[in-house]
């Protein structure tokens, strides 16, 4: 294996590029090894076999908080997750999503909630993985035709807003600068989220 690191990330992956070897490394196997020297602050996941460990900036982490405040109007708190993993279609895809909120009635088995309840999901884009956030996982979300999949930049100062799922892709976005309303009132999110006191990432 070659770690790799970045700015924002330190990535693992075998030497000939290829994605880890399903019949040797399966999701479990591949968090339970990595989570043992995963250092305090960063959160770990696993995106098409590749191990993602992120730190959090207070800028991520302030949007994360808005948006949580905001989505408890609709979502009660048992029914909303941040940094825990969920396993999601495609191979080796274990999220831990910034933001993911399950629908009424939704359950966890041994701890853990299943991609078909998740009603929405958002990211707040890092500079290092946000390729993840508008490639992999965006597919992944898609194809597990999670309603709404919500893209929070900092860095362009906008949100981007993915719905319709269908046949592995989204249908629809609507782009939204900070500073104006999400209206998701038409979704199963079903509330208008506002995005004024966003920071903004340097």
């Amino acid at each position: 294996m070659t770690l790799v690191h970045t700015e924002d990330r330190i990535t693992m992956a075998d030497h000939d590029g290829e994605h880890a070897d399903d019949h040797t490394s399966d999701l479990d196997g591949l968090f339970e090894c990595v989570e043992r020297a995963t250092p305090d602050g960063f959160r770990v996941e696993i995106v098409e076999g590749y191990i993602f460990m992120s730190p959090q900036r207070q800028t991520h982490w302030e949007i994360i908080l808005k948006l949580v405040m905001q989505l408890t109007a609709h979502y009660p708190p048992s029914r909303i997750a941040s940094d825990v993993r969920i396993d999601f279609p495609g191979h080796l895809n274990g999220f831990a999503c910034d933001i993911a909120a399950m629908k009424e009635g939704a359950e966890t088995e041994n701890g853990r909630w299943h991609h078909q309840d998740v009603e929405f999901v958002a990211e707040v884009i890092s500079r290092g993985t946000g390729q993840n956030d508008y490639g992999p996982k965006k597919a992944a979300y898609a194809t597990a035709e999670v309603p709404v999949y919500l893209v929070a930049d900092p860095y362009q100062r906008r949100c981007h807003v993915y719905t319709e799922p269908r046949d592995g892709e989204y249908r629809a976005e609507t782009i939204v600068e900070f500073g104006l309303d999400l209206d998701l009132s038409k979704t199963p999110a079903a509330l208008v989220l506002t995005t004024k006191d966003f920071p903004e990432q340097p």
